[in-house]
């Protein structure tokens, strides 16, 4: 169906007259004749009886100006929520985040949601590892990130974070944390549950010179804090952590270039999205207030 005819059929019958509607429609009197005799035909039905009263509905104009009406109101609704899915205000937006994102991905959720309320976000709980594996295979369409990322996708940096040592409050630690660490039984996050973290305490573990011992491992960061919070042992965590940790955990920072790397926001350029572009907006303004 023309909805340029349903446009002037609706046209007509509001205006009355083939004068005022050809007018309404910017167009010619004849041209809009030709569309009403094109709608007439198709719908086998005259819809309008002419005279010199103007234009009046016949039965079957009735009966079908109300669902002209609709398809009409269906179509308009139809381009504005295009509209709105291409500006970016409407839409379904997934985020993945691990520790790296721990901090900082509640805050980007929450302001990114205040500002586009229309738009439903799925955030999930991942290692940087399978959020890089996702993003590259369209399934995440960003990732909080420990950086850098791989080939085939972009990145923003957000935030720098560092190792540190996880105590209970009032346990006394040395000055020489490498030596206090040789040996000593820790707790710690499971390496499939974070394999870029197990690689950043290897290399800081190898540039103190000092081999702690495995006390116990645990599934989730939170976890792990927890131990820690309850006496069980000491843990080395990302410093960032310590926004989820209790007010019986305190947090020692590690020197050195090893202890530190930076965390932000990946996605893959293949897949573009508005939603993206806001998103990326959101959370390197909430870094930019840490």
């Amino acid at each position: 169906m023309d909805l340029r005819l349903l446009r002037a059929f609706v046209t007509l019958a509001r205006c009355g007259s083939f004068g005022s509607a050809a007018a309404e429609l910017a167009t010619s009197q004849p041209a809009l004749t030709k569309q009403i005799q094109q709608l007439e035909r198709r719908l086998a039905s005259t819809l309008f009886d002419r005279g010199r009263h103007g234009a009046r509905l016949t039965a079957a104009g009735e009966l079908l100006l109300p669902d002209a009406l609709d398809v009409l109101a269906r179509v308009e609704g139809f381009e504005r929520r295009a509209a709105q899915i291409a500006l970016g205000v409407e839409g379904s937006l997934t985020v993945g985040f691990g520790m790296s994102g721990i901090e900082l991905a509640p805050r980007a959720v929450a302001l990114f949601r205040s500002r586009y309320p229309q738009v439903q976000v799925t955030l999930g709980d991942l290692s940087s590892a399978v959020q890089y594996e996702r993003l590259l295979a369209g399934s995440l369409q960003v990732g909080l990130v420990r950086l850098p990322a791989p080939p085939g996708l972009k990145h923003l940096r957000l935030q720098k974070d560092r190792l540190s040592l996880a105590v209970p409050v009032g346990q006394a630690v040395p000055a020489g944390l490498a030596a206090w660490l040789d040996g000593r039984p820790l707790v710690r996050l499971l390496p499939e549950r974070g394999p870029g973290l197990t690689a950043q305490l290897t290399a800081l573990y190898a540039e103190l010179g000092c081999r702690p011992l495995i006390l116990q491992e645990a599934a989730d960061l939170q976890t792990v804090l927890a131990l820690v919070a309850a006496g069980v042992g000491p843990a080395v965590v990302p410093a960032t952590s310590a926004s989820i940790a209790s007010a019986a955990v305190r947090f020692i920072p590690f020197p050195g270039e090893a202890a530190t790397w930076w965390t932000g926001a990946a996605w893959n350029p293949a897949f573009p999205s508005p939603l993206v572009s806001h998103f990326l907006t959101a959370a390197s303004q909430v870094a930019d207030r840490a």
